[in-house]
């Protein structure tokens, strides 16, 4: 047939996506006069009215399940109403795999995948369903929470996201659709000699440095980590970092920043093993990084020494 782009906008009953859909299809780089599908999983208490689809030369699929999707669906609309361009109103209660599978078997075209958050009911789906939560998280490109207001904790959110995918945007909106700033108040000086990380605030220097690795360029940081290392990597570099339970304890991740040992001072280490704890001293320069796209920190190690292990080793979000 053809290629039919798609975008999947994903996230729980009344968490904003038939707004942002609806306020998508009436920007002008978008509503450009191309036929757009809009395969709808869910009623909730935003609907589309006939004057906006006309306009937008946009039409609606009622979804009962996901089992209603499939190779012949798509073939078949393909067939009949000839879309442009899908978009994909996505049930955070579903797993993905079974949409996935369609697209894998199908001419779609996932282009770019939009998670929207109730910021009012965040908290209770994450205390709840956070595993389906991660989930949403480690595909989007872009996360937008919606109906902020001054308690909404912006930082904890966006580091939380950033932990499992860096790569991901992370947008905050007050209910009335104004963008919130996103200034952090950082629990260290950045303009100090040496930043000197302390062990409960690694998760917050780690995000804030892969998002504004620009802010760190040239400076110097004191942390304590815990050395991953492997006959695989190159010699001379080493990973310092921490684990952070992104979801469960099923669900932890190692996050650290690649680190040049060259010309390493050491007072208390005559080698550095796999998995021993030391207080890293390094200066941060900044890199491509290919398999995110993006710059990212790398360091060169000034000087390594023998730490104990914090009394916290893991790093909450």
């Amino acid at each position: 047939m053809y290629e039919l782009p798609a975008y999947l906008f994903w996230g729980f009953l009344e968490s904003g996506k038939t707004t942002l859909i609806k306020d998508t299809l009436s920007q002008d780089y978008f509503n450009d006069g191309e036929k757009t599908m809009i395969l709808s999983f869910e009623e909730g208490e935003e609907e589309y009215d006939k004057e906006m689809l006309e306009k937008t030369n946009s039409f609606v699929i009622q979804l009962d399940s996901i089992e209603d999707l499939t190779k012949d669906f798509i073939i078949s609309c393909q067939k009949n109403y000839h879309p442009d361009r899908v978009m994909i109103e996505y049930n955070g209660m579903y797993q993905i795999e079974g949409l996935m599978d369609v697209v894998d078997e199908t001419d779609l075209e996932v282009y770019q995948t939009i998670v929207t958050v109730d910021a009012s009911t965040a908290d209770m789906y994450l205390k709840n369903m956070k595993s389906l939560f991660v989930e949403m998280f480690k595909m989007a490109d872009l996360v937008i929470f919606n109906r902020c207001d001054d308690s909404t904790n912006v930082g904890s959110y966006r580091r939380s996201i950033k932990a499992v995918n860096p790569r991901a945007q992370v947008g905050f909106e007050r209910a009335d659709g104004r963008e919130m700033e996103m200034e952090e108040i950082l629990p260290y000086n950045i303009q100090d000699e040496v930043i000197k990380v302390a062990d409960e605030d690694y998760g917050i220097w780690y995000i804030d440095a892969m998002e504004r690795p620009q802010v760190y360029e040239g400076k110097t940081v004191e942390f304590k980590g815990e050395v991953q290392r492997s006959p695989k990597m190159p010699s001379g570099v080493i990973i310092p970092g921490r684990r952070a339970m992104t979801c469960c304890e099923d669900d932890i991740t190692f996050i650290g920043y690649l680190c040049r040992l060259h010309k390493t001072k050491s007072k208390t280490l005559k080698r550095i093993i796999n998995k021993e704890w030391v207080t890293v001293t390094a200066q941060i320069h900044s890199k491509y990084n290919e398999a995110y796209d993006k710059t990212m920190p790398v360091l060169t190690a000034i000087r390594i020494e023998k730490a104990e292990p914090p009394k916290q080793t893991l790093v909450y979000f």
